[in-house]
Order: C-alpha cells, then structure tokens, then sequence
C-alpha cells in the first residue's frame, strides 16, 4: 500500500500566549507532545516534526520583484501563528485526521492537515 505525507502544522491563537505561562502550567503539554511523539515513532508514521520559535523571531523575505526585500517579522499581522509541525507517513486522509485529532489534544493547539504534493514514496 503507498503511504502519503501529511504536514500537521500547529496553529495557536495570540490570546493564549503562551510566554506568560510558567514552566509548571506548560510541563504537561511537553509531556503529552512527548508521548504522541513517541506514539507516532512506534506505529512507523514519524517523519520529522519540530517546535518553532515565537513568531517575533521570523524573517520574511520577498524576492518576487528581482530585489529582496528583507523585513523582520512575520509575513502577515494576526492573532494566530505557526507553533510548529509534524510531517508524517500515513495510508489516507482518515488516518491523517486520526493523528491530527491526537496532536491537537497534546500540544493543547488546532492542527492542520495537508497532503504534500507528488509522489512521497521516495524520501
């Protein structure tokens, strides 16, 4: 059967911001992404995935015009952000949304889930 690549991205609301919040109130959020880390490792679905830094430290670069132009900050103003990502194998969309539903109760976050295009068998 031909497995597909899923990006599960994490996408957190501003209001919660999470730099205020202390070690303590987040430690069961790291350990219950470790756990579905680990899940995912065990049934053969763990691609890469990774935590990003706070949206203050993005850089967006626009080239489209034949000069770049380099600006700190993220490429658009809102209230939601990328948090991080899982990429993983999976046999269908089901099974994606499965996983998804998972790791949004882990890392406390809505997931979105999207096909990578082409044929993923060979990475």
């Amino acid at each position: 059967m031909t497995m597909t690549m899923y990006m599960l991205s994490v996408h957190h609301d501003g209001t919660a911001d999470f730099e205020s919040k202390t070690m303590e109130e987040l430690q069961p959020v790291f350990e219950a992404v470790d756990r579905f880390n680990s899940e995912l490792q065990e049934a053969g679905a763990w691609v890469f995935a990774g935590g990003l830094e706070p949206i203050e430290a993005s850089t967006t670069v626009d080239n489209t015009k034949g000069q770049a132009l380099v600006v700190d900050g993220p490429f658009s103003e809102s209230k939601e952000f990328l948090g991080g990502f899982w990429v993983i194998k999976a046999d269908d969309l089901d099974a994606a949304l499965d996983w998804a539903q998972r790791g949004s109760a882990a890392c406390a976050g809505k997931v979105e889930v999207r096909p990578f295009q082409g044929d993923t068998e060979s990475l």
